[in-house]
């Protein structure tokens, strides 16, 4: 049971996720840290409010209080990182076919030898 738990782990697709979880971990805080310090800013300037969006909130009762900044905040991280990961995998598409039209690409001898079957068949036909 230990050696398949160990065949399990080391498989590629679980290498795979556990780096791509700390490398999404990484990119949070990075995002994070652009919405906190530039973007949240920019949007305090435009509003003539706070510099910290998470101090936004609507105050109905002492009890009841809606935090909107902070949604606000997250839902401003989540479009970054939209934003971001439609990037890479619209870089990452254009790779893919940039390298299948390479492979497309005919040979030059394959063309020429096409061609000079097709006469040949052309002529046996006119022949007959």
């Amino acid at each position: 049971m230990l050696s398949e738990f160990k065949a399990f782990i080391m498989r590629g697709n679980v290498l795979d996720l556990a780096v791509g979880v700390i490398i999404g971990g990484a990119f949070t805080g990075l995002v994070k840290s652009l919405t906190t310090n530039l973007i949240g800013p920019i949007i305090a300037f435009a509003t003539g409010g706070t510099t910290d969006l998470d101090q936004l909130q609507l105050v109905i009762t002492k009890t009841l209080t809606f935090k909107y900044g902070a949604f606000l905040n997250d839902v401003i991280n989540f479009l970054i990182t939209a934003f971001v990961v439609f990037l890479i995998v619209k870089f990452i598409n254009r790779l893919f076919k940039a390298n299948k039209q390479e492979e497309a690409k005919a040979n030059p001898e394959l063309e020429i030898l096409t061609e000079i079957r097709d006469l040949l068949d052309a002529e046996k036909k006119a022949i007959r």
